[in-house]
């Protein structure tokens, strides 16, 4: 089926009528089914209008009882992305997906906190992407965010990176060799935000549609670590890791990348072999 986003997905844009939100929303209208899969925008100041057809509600809770969305993507500007993901949260939405970047850390770090005392609250658990992550798509379905749509193609092997960047290439990579993707999931870079390596991970161990995972890291932090140890006990399906840096001689990525192969990933500091290391772990 793919991982958080899917064709029978219903999702809403929170700050569309911006230059941002127009832009990526139309692409992502244009793509597979996105135009059954958006189903409303968010903006108080022009409630009651429209637009690409959509009807544009004063709030994300009136555009979810309106529209029956589980998903929500955002573009405001910095200073009110934190309060956008709260109200998401608020009202119960099962995804928000915000690539906004430089939202402050003390906003987000309250953000944090807030979610967390809204699960407890109401046994309702809304995931997070972002902020700064350029989204999620699940190829031939949907796209949220702002993947570039064309260079994905469906098939079994999900990606989750930390960059959309790499993550594009390595799309590309396995388009160019027949392996197209479940899913693609970009975390974003931000020092504070939501989901990580090991929920994406957990995500694709449950999807029955995907066979393999290439990972894309980086030298800071232990995500990917964490993530590899819990592949290692949990996972049959081959994972393919890339740590940028190490190839380059930074220490820190050459160390993340002993400790992933210790774990028994397939791995790579060089960004031009993922492609033909995810068709390896699949073939044998």
């Amino acid at each position: 089926m793919a991982v958080y986003i899917h064709q029978g997905s219903r999702i809403i844009t929170q700050g569309i009528t911006g230059r941002a939100g127009r832009f990526f929303t139309e692409r992502c209208l244009g793509y597979a089914a996105g135009r059954a899969c958006f189903v409303a925008g968010v903006n108080p100041a022009k409630a009651g209008g429209e637009i690409f057809g959509l009807p544009i509600y004063a709030s994300v809770r009136e555009a979810a009882a309106a529209t029956g969305a589980t998903v929500s993507v955002i573009y405001v500007p910095p200073p009110a992305a934190a309060g956008a993901i709260l109200e998401a949260a608020q009202a119960g939405l099962a995804l928000v997906v915000c690539p906004v970047q430089g939202i402050p850390v003390k906003d987000m770090l309250h953000v944090r906190a807030q979610m967390r005392a809204i699960a407890a609250a109401s046994g309702r658990h809304t995931l997070l992407l972002g902020p700064g992550s350029p989204g999620v798509i699940s190829p031939g379905q949907v796209v949220a965010g702002i993947m570039p749509a064309h260079i994905h193609k469906p098939g079994r092997v999900g990606i989750v990176s930390h960059s959309g960047t790499l993550a594009w290439e390595a799309a590309a990579q396995l388009g160019a060799l027949g392996l197209g993707q479940s899913s693609a999931v970009g975390l974003g870079a931000e020092p504070v935000g939501g989901l990580g390596y090991l929920d994406v991970l957990q995500a694709f161990h449950a999807d029955a549609d995907t066979d393999a995972v290439v990972m894309l890291g980086s030298a800071a932090g232990r995500g990917e670590i964490d993530a590899a140890l819990w592949w290692r006990q949990h996972m049959r399906k081959p994972l393919v890791a890339y740590i940028a840096g190490a190839a380059s001689g930074d220490a820190a990525a050459a160390a993340k990348l002993e400790v992933l192969r210790g774990c028994g990933a397939a791995v790579t500091g060089n960004p031009s072999e993922i492609g033909h290391l995810a068709r390896q772990a699949l073939c044998g």
